[in-house]
């Protein structure tokens, strides 16, 4: 016997679009990083398939920020890879193309990663928060990346939240 079913009340949450869950996962991602300073993810899609995830972190087999303490040089953390490189290493590692994938990333990714990110073929970058580069942004663009931010807002029903944006700390 068939059944219908009336439509959910307007109260009821609609489902995420596909960037925010996405960008969500990055998010959950993020939680895995092991440098205290910033908790930043990355998952890489394609055709709504997850390729790989990555977030910042010292190399494997390398001592954590979060035990160690911070290698500072020029205000950067150097002990650790950006949440982008580690993606792509895992592709890498794995044999996966990148190519035409888009990156959601919980930050807007530097200079090096904007260049790493073009040069594997990324077509997509979403993000969320602000990263104080002045020049990731026009290299994406040039290389004919789709850059685009897609605010994160404090949700009730949102489990992990954003950190603020790394330009305003």
């Amino acid at each position: 016997m068939n059944s219908t079913t009336q439509p959910k009340s307007p109260k009821h949450r609609q489902r995420p679009s596909w960037d925010e869950y996405f960008l969500q996962i990055a998010f959950t991602v993020a939680q895995r990083s092991t440098c205290d300073r910033a908790h930043v993810g990355c998952v890489l899609v394609r055709d709504r398939r997850i390729l790989t995830t990555g977030y910042n972190g010292a190399p494997a087999g390398l001592p954590h920020c979060d035990d160690v303490g911070h290698l500072m040089v020029d205000g950067h953390c150097v002990r650790t890879l950006h949440a982008e490189q580690n993606a792509l290493i895992q592709a890498a590692l794995h044999g996966v193309s990148t190519e035409g994938a888009t990156a959601y990333v919980t930050h807007q990714p530097c200079l090096t990663c904007a260049k790493m990110l073009i040069n594997a073929g990324i077509r997509r970058v979403v993000y969320a928060g602000n990263y104080p580069d002045e020049h990731s942004h026009s290299f994406l663009n040039a290389a004919g990346v789709e850059l685009i931010r897609l605010p994160w807002e404090r949700q009730a029903d949102t489990v992990y939240q954003p950190e603020p944006d790394l330009e305003k700390s």
